[in-house]
C-alpha cells in the first residue's frame, strides 16, 4: 500500500512537470515557481506577467498537455554545480526557481522547517534539474519514466497564491489539476467534486445565514445567530457530558510570554505558525495555538496527590494559528478556532483504562450524529523530530495500541506521524461523499510533564511524574461543523438544527388563539438527549403569502419539521405536519408525542 501511494505521488509530481511544460510552450514568457503533488492531483504556481489566465484557457492547456504526453518525453536527470544552475536559471529568466536554488545553497533545503543556519549543509554544491523534451526544471526528483506514464487529468480551477505563502512575495496564479491512474477514477472524482460543490459548507453557511468570512479577517469566521446556536449547542453537549464523566472545566490566558512556549518546546517546533507580538518593554508574547502549556501550569498550581488522578482538565478557549493564506478553507482551515479539549493527568497504571474511557466517549460523541460507523482511527507513531527517549516512546505506543486492540473501532497505523512529544490516535471521519477528514486526536505524552517539572505524591510518599493525555474528540469545532454541514448537505440532525420547527399559517388572524395553544405545547417540550433541558427552537411564518411559497422557503432553510395550521385545522383540532415532502395530519393532543418521537 505504501509503495502504491509513493507511485501515485510520483505520477502526480510528474504531471506537474507536464503541466509546466505545456504552459511554458503556450506562454513562453511565463515564470515557473513550484508544483507539488496533492491529495487528488497536483498544482503549479506560475507568473504570467500581464496576461490574465482564465477558465477559457483550460481546454488549450489540456490539449497541449495531452500532445506532450503522447510524445512520451522521458525524464532525464541533469546534475549541475550550483553556480552553473544559477547561470542557467538567470539565462532562462526563472527568478522563482533561482530563489529556491539560493535557499538550497544556503540551507540545503527549500523547506521552511529546515531553514536554520545550524542545519546548513556543506555538501550541497551539486543540484539536479530534469529535462523532458525542451522543458528543463529545477527539481530534486521522484518521477515516472516519461510523460506517457502520467494518468488521466483535468484542470479543475485556478486561484491566486503568494510565492511560498508569504504576503511579502508576488501573487502568482495557481493552476489545480485532478490526476488519477485511470479515466474511470478521474470521472468518479469529478462527479464527487460536483456533488461536493453543492454541499460546500461556505455556500450553505451563507444561504442558511450561519456564518460568513470577511476580507478584513481572513480565516476567522463571523458567527451569525443561527450558526452560533449550533456551536453553543456543541459546547453545551460537551460540557454536560464531560461533567458527568468527572471532567473539570478551566480557562487560561489567551496570550502568553515566549518563555512559556520555550519551556513547552512549542517555540522550537511551532513558532512559525504562531501570532507573535511584543508588549511594552519589548518582551515577546504569542497568542496560544494550543492549550497544553497552560494546562501544565494549572496542574503545577498546588501540590498534587495520587488520589486526584485521573485529573481531567477540560477547556474550550479560543486558539490562534497563523496559517498561510493559501491553506485557508472556510471553517475547515481557520486562523481562530476552539476545540473540545482536555488534558488528563494520569499514572502509568491508568493508561489503558483512561484511553478506553476516551474511546468510549468518542464512540458516543459520533453516535449522536449517526456517524459512529463513519469513524476510523489511526495510530501515529514516533516522528523523526521526536522529543525525549525512545524507551518512553515505546511504552506510550504500546499503551495506545493495546487500547485500540480492545476498542470497537477499526484502526490503521500512520508511521512517523506522531506529535513531537508523544504518539497519538487520530480520529478520522468519512463523509457522505467518501472523503476522509481528520477531526479529533488522543495523544499520550511522557515528555511535557518533565519539561514543567510536574509531580504528585504517590501512595508510598514518593514523588512521581504524571503522564498527560491530550485529547480532543471533535477537534476544532469550526472544522467539525463544516464537515457535518457538508456531510448532511445542510440538513442537520434535529437536536442541533438552529430552527427545528416552523409553523406556517393560513389566515393567521382567524387562528391566533389556536396558535397560542400550539405554542404553549411547544414551549413545554424539552429534549433531554443529547443536551439536557434543550427547549425547542421554532418560529412562525405569518406572512400573507401562498402556502406553497412558505413551504419552499422552509425547505430552503432546511427546517426539519413544518406545522401547517389554518381555520379548518382549528375547527378540527388538528395540525398538518410536513417533514421534507411527506405530509400527515395529527390531532393537537398528539403533537407533543409526535415531536418527541420524530426528533
Amino acid at each position: 500500500m505504501k509503495e502504491t501511494n509513493k507511485n501515485l505521488e510520483q505520477m502526480r509530481h510528474s504531471g506537474a512537470h507536464l503541466l509546466a511544460a505545456a504552459v511554458q510552450k503556450l506562454y513562453p514568457n511565463v515564470k515557473l515557481a513550484i508544483g507539488p503533488a496533492i491529495d487528488y492531483g497536483f498544482y503549479y504556481d506560475f507568473d504570467f506577467g500581464e496576461y490574465k489566465i482564465s477558465e477559457n484557457d483550460f481546454d488549450k492547456i489540456e490539449s497541449e498537455m495531452q500532445s506532450l504526453k503522447e510524445k512520451g518525453y522521458k525524464f532525464e536527470k541533469i546534475e549541475m554545480s550550483i553556480n552553473d544552475a544559477k547561470t542557467f536559471l538567470k539565462q532562462t529568466n526563472q527568478p522563482y526557481s533561482l530563489s529556491l536554488l539560493e535557499d538550497i545553497e544556503k540551507y540545503g533545503s527549500t523547506k521552511k522547517s529546515q531553514m536554520d543556519e545550524a542545519n546548513k549543509k556543506k555538501d550541497n554544491d551539486i543540484v539536479t534539474l530534469y529535462k523532458s523534451g525542451d522543458f528543463i526544471n529545477l527539481c530534486r526528483g521522484g518521477h515516472v519514466n516519461s510523460f506517457k506514464e502520467v494518468g488521466a487529468f483535468k484542470i479543475t480551477s485556478i486561484a491566486g497564491a503568494y510565492f511560498r505563502g508569504s504576503e511579502k512575495n508576488p501573487m502568482l496564479t495557481r493552476i489545480y489539476v485532478a490526476c488519477f491512474p485511470t479515466e474511470a477514477e478521474l470521472k468518479d472524482y469529478i462527479e464527487k467534486k460536483a456533488l461536493a460543490e453543492e454541499r460546500d459548507h461556505k455556500k450553505i453557511g451563507r444561504e442558511l445565514e450561519l456564518f460568513f468570512f470577511h476580507p478584513t479577517a481572513p480565516g476567522i469566521a463571523y458567527w451569525l445567530p443561527k450558526g452560533l446556536k449550533i456551536r453553543n449547542l456543541l459546547i453545551e453537549f460537551w460540557r454536560g457530558y464531560h461533567k458527568e464523566k468527572g471532567y473539570q472545566e478551566i480557562s487560561a490566558p489567551l496570550i502568553n510570554k515566549k518563555s512559556l512556549w520555550e519551556q513547552s518546546g512549542h517555540w522550537d517546533h511551532y513558532k512559525d505558525d504562531m501570532f507573535k507580538t511584543k508588549a511594552k518593554g519589548s518582551e515577546q508574547w504569542a497568542l496560544k495555538p494550543m492549550n497544553c502549556p497552560n494546562a501544565m501550569n494549572i496542574f503545577a498550581f498546588k501540590p498534587r496527590s495520587y488520589r486526584e488522578l485521573p485529573l481531567r482538565l477540560s477547556d474550550t478557549d479560543n486558539l490562534f494559528r497563523d496559517e498561510i493564506p493559501g491553506a485557508l478553507n472556510g471553517l475547515l482551515r481557520t486562523r481562530s478556532f476552539i476545540q473540545d479539549d482536555s488534558h488528563n493527568f494520569i499514572s502509568e497504571d491508568q493508561i489503558e483504562n483512561e484511553i478506553k474511557d476516551i474511546l468510549d466517549i468518542t464512540n458516543y460523541f459520533y453516535e449522536v450524529f449517526g456517524l459512529k460507523d463513519n469513524v476510523k482511527l489511526y495510530l501515529s507513531t514516533r516522528p523523526d523530530d521526536f522529543m525525549g527517549d525512545i524507551k518512553s516512546w515505546d511504552e506510550a505506543e504500546k499503551g495506545l495500541k493495546n487500547a485500540l486492540e480492545n476498542s470497537k473501532f477499526e484502526y490503521g497505523v500512520k508511521e512517523k506521524d506522531g506529535a513531537f512529544y508523544g504518539p497519538k490516535i487520530d480520529i478520522h471521519l468519512q463523509d457522505a461523499l467518501g472523503r476522509e477528514w481528520q477531526c479529533g486526536t488522543i495523544q499520550l505524552d511522557f515528555q511535557l510533564p518533565h519539561r514543567f517539572n510536574l509531580e504528585y505524591t504517590d501512595k508510598d510518599g514518593s514523588k512521581k511524574t504524571p503522564i498527560v493525555v491530550h485529547r480532543v474528540i471533535y477537534g476544532s469545532l469550526e472544522r467539525f461543523i463544516g464537515i457535518v454541514i457538508e456531510h448532511f448537505a445542510g440538513e442537520l440532525p434535529f437536536w442541533i438544527s438552529p430552527e427545528q420547527i416552523r409553523i406556517l399559517t393560513i389566515g393567521s388572524d382567524e387562528i391566533s388563539d389556536y396558535l397560542k395553544e400550539i405554542e404553549g405545547i411547544l414551549e413545554h417540550i424539552e429534549l433531554e438527549n443529547p443536551v439536557k433541558h434543550n427547549g425547542l427552537r421554532y418560529s412562525i411564518n405569518r406572512d400573507q403569502e401562498s402556502l406553497s411559497k412558505k413551504i419552499k422557503e422552509a425547505q430552503i432553510s432546511k427546517v426539519p419539521i413544518m406545522l401547517i395550521v389554518g381555520p379548518k385545522d382549528k375547527d378540527n383540532r388538528s395540525i398538518s405536519v410536513r417533514i421534507k415532502n411527506d405530509q400527515t395530519q395529527i390531532n393537537i393532543s398528539e403533537l407533543k408525542k409526535f415531536i418527541e418521537t420524530h426528533k
